[in-house]
């Protein structure tokens, strides 16, 4: 059983397939967490309980005086505010006493197979209850009657555990919640590195590693969205941790709004780490009765070194994130319109777009922004979503019948978030528009946010998207969402609920997104937010690919695809070989390679010499789709750490092929440079399918090769198949 309970020593074991997580029940019914790591067989192990006092005079339960417990350094499995752990905390609580002192004690608990649902909200999920066990863990404040459920659900056949919580108002009269957390976790050293992905638009999700310093450190956003800036990963490396070996916990919130991921280093050289909603500009009435649900968050532990956390990530992700037909049919290659034509397009280029592009082996159109309202530029029509007949007259129909006659599927974009100041909806309805009473609102990309936090709002949107979609045949939506939210209001939450807006507007995304798969569960969806503004796990609960960047130069790729790939598998990241890039087509195409590919041109304008290496590069990308989705990725040199060259390797599940891709950034002047590939047999012979050696797996992993004959240019790169034989 991957849960237990030992009622001698109340002490809960949650057992994944790389770690051991074991919680106490210790006197006076507080929460512990005892240790949180390798595989160990104890249930329970003494002298975790208490820890070095008087960090300023500590403070203790009057109950508890003889054994050195306090609650301002004692394992607090899930830290509240006011009631003596002076800690970052997990919950704080305004009750109707006006107070916001918060100590919640165990009252009971239950185990049981499978996982459930969080309403209203995306999560991760079981394909079936024997994959997964779930501890509910029940606690209350007994003086305000706060009542809090500890979710843990724990994934038997691979290193993941799923935590989250769900806050109850058990009390007389109205509380507040002023945080509330998904995970807390003490962790008994600071001897650890952490890492993030930082960035901003057009050059997202780069890698930062730190030592962990006293005090508190982490990243946040409080844009409305998971942000360009930041986002919802966070992995503590042991110091001496590197790609293959070390120890290293992973975590990830499964959100797209504001969020906070800290940790808080004590006297005591102690971490405790906190993830879920940031409450800045948070808070949430509870009724009498009434509960609030966090977003989920995803933890990973293994001691085999950065590369192997994240590879439990995709796999993880692949199987029990990812899900509808998407999940597991194959995705069309696609050509999406913008960078070749941006808002200059009609139906009669589009159907030439679409004509060349099929010879090439490509099996999808893509429409982007520009096909609605009076949408001739980024100033107008957002939320008029009616064809603009004077570019396509006749509407999508003669469109995509000419798509479809050139034998493309086809695809559309949408932005259904957004409002323009010069549109009929926002002429009609000026108050749809978040806003602040009093203020002239901001303005971003020339548009304001839409306040989708409103059903009647949700409602009018979704009938838009409902007639396009259902009156034409439409396999493929982009989903973008191209601004930051600023005076952040809604025109009819009450000023006691203000602080609820920014989740009810991400609740209310989530609900149109919904709609949408649940409708039209043949549809693709992607998401996009400014290119990767919105990267984070809940979008992937309904879109298994996400553009990745607008940036589609392959070069600064490399380090987006490298920082991306920390956690999300490449079978999400969506990324395209376009006509506006420093290098020639073949690193376009290696680069792209890795992710969902795609094209991002004017098919038209393509030398002979161009069109046959396009085709050349389909003919790659189906021949490895699977092994790319699927496979296991190893990072084998950064362009974080190494200055001249990217090299990476995919395995496949079964480990019969590997695909070895080398990107010389800049040419190396002396330059004498082995690789040792990984993941292979080391029983099994492999033929380099470039030079038509066969060696071994042990010789290819611990002797390596020689890379000083490949990609010797800048800019140049070269893609090896290893084939077992």
């Amino acid at each position: 059983m991957p849960i237990t309970f030992d009622s001698v020593h109340r002490t809960f074991k949650l057992d994944t397939a790389t770690s051991s997580y074991i919680i106490k029940i210790f006197d006076e019914n507080y929460i512990l967490n005892l240790y949180y790591g390798a595989p160990i067989p104890e249930t329970y192990f003494p002298g975790r309980e208490c820890r070095a006092q008087n960090a300023s005079f500590s403070l203790a339960n009057p109950v508890i005086t003889e054994n050195g417990f306090t609650p301002d350094t004692a394992p607090i499995e899930y830290g509240c505010n006011g009631a003596a752990d002076f800690r970052i905390s997990a919950l704080s609580v305004r009750n109707f006493r006006g107070d916001s002192v918060t100590d919640i004690r165990y009252t009971g608990h239950k185990i049981y197979p499978g996982k459930p649902e969080i309403p209203g909200q995306p999560s991760t999920y079981v394909n079936s209850d024997d994959e997964a066990d779930t501890l509910e863990l029940y606690a209350e404040d007994c003086v305000t009657g706060v009542k809090v459920t500890l979710y843990y659900t724990v994934f038997k056949n691979c290193g993941v555990m799923t935590r989250r919580a769900r806050i109850e108002n058990g009390g007389e009269g109205e509380c507040e919640l002023e945080r509330a957390f998904s995970l807390c976790v003490d962790i008994p050293s600071m001897d650890y590195d952490m890492i993030s992905l930082y960035g901003r638009w057009i050059n997202e999700r780069n890698i930062q590693r730190h030592p962990l310093a006293h005090g508190v450190q982490g990243v946040e956003s409080k844009r409305g969205v998971s942000s360009h800036t930041q986002n919802p990963f966070v992995a503590l490396a042991a110091r001496d941790a590197t790609e293959e070996h070390g120890e290293v916990f992973g975590f990830n919130l499964v959100y797209s709004g504001n969020f906070s991921a800290l940790a808080e280093c004590d006297f005591n050289h102690t971490t405790r780490f906190i993830m879920g909603i940031n409450p800045t500009d948070f808070g949430w009435k509870l009724a009498p009765g009434e509960s609030f649900d966090t977003p989920e968050a995803v933890m990973v532990y293994t001691t085999q070194g950065i590369g192997e956390m994240s590879r439990i990530f995709h796999r993880f992700y692949n199987n029990n994130l990812i899900r509808g037909r998407w999940k597991t049919q194959k995705r069309p290659l696609l050509i999406n319109s913008w960078e070749a034509a941006f808002f200059d397009f009609d139906t009669d280029k589009l159907i030439a777009f679409a004509n060349v592009a099929s010879e090439l082996g490509v099996e999808m159109l893509v429409m982007d922004d520009g096909w609605f309202g009076k949408r001739n530029n980024d100033w107008t029509s957002l939320g008029d979503w009616y064809v603009n007949e004077e570019k396509l007259p006749g509407g999508l129909a003669p469109l995509i019948e000419g798509v479809n006659k050139a034998g493309l599927k086809f695809g559309i974009w949408y932005e259904p978030e957004m409002i323009s100041p010069d549109s009929d909806l926002y002429r009609a309805h000026p108050d749809w528009a978040v806003h602040v009473e009093g203020r002239e609102p901001m303005i971003g990309r020339h548009q304001y946010v839409l306040d989708v936090s409103r059903k009647d709002v949700r409602d009018y949107i979704w009938d838009r998207m409902y007639e396009v979609l259902a009156n034409n045949k439409i396999d493929y939506v982009k989903w973008d969402f191209n601004r930051n939210i600023s005076d952040a209001s809604s025109a009819i939450l009450p000023k006691e609920h203000k602080k609820e807006f920014f989740h009810r507007f991400i609740l209310g995304t989530y609900d149109l997104m919904n709609r949408l798969v649940t409708t039209f569960p043949d549809i693709l969806l992607e998401n996009c937010s400014g290119g990767g503004g919105r990267f984070d796990p809940a979008m992937l609960c309904y879109s298994p690919q996400i553009w990745t960047s607008d940036n589609t130069d392959p070069i600064d790729r490399l380090y987006s695809q490298f920082g991306t790939s920390m956690c999300y598998p490449a079978s999400c990241m969506s990324a395209h070989v376009s006509a506006n890039s420093r290098t020639g087509y073949e690193t376009k195409g290696n680069v792209a390679l890795w992710g969902t590919f795609g094209y991002e041109l004017d098919p038209r304008k393509l030398t002979e010499e161009q069109r046959e290496l396009v085709k050349a590069q389909i003919a790659k990308y189906h021949d490895t789709y699977w092994l790319i989705r699927r496979g296991d990725l190893y990072r084998l040199v950064s362009p974080y750490e190494n200055p001249y060259r990217a090299v990476w390797e995919i395995v496949e599940e079964d480990r019969s092929r590997a695909l070895l891709t080398v990107v010389t950034m800049r040419r190396e002047l002396a330059p004498h440079n082995i690789v040792k590939l990984r993941g292979l047999d080391p029983d099994r012979m492999y033929k380099n399918d470039l030079t038509g050696e066969v060696l071994s797996g042990a010789l290819l992993m611990n002797a390596g090769i020689i890379i000083d004959g490949l990609a010797r240019e800048d800019g140049s790169s070269d893609a090896i198949m290893f084939t077992a034989v």
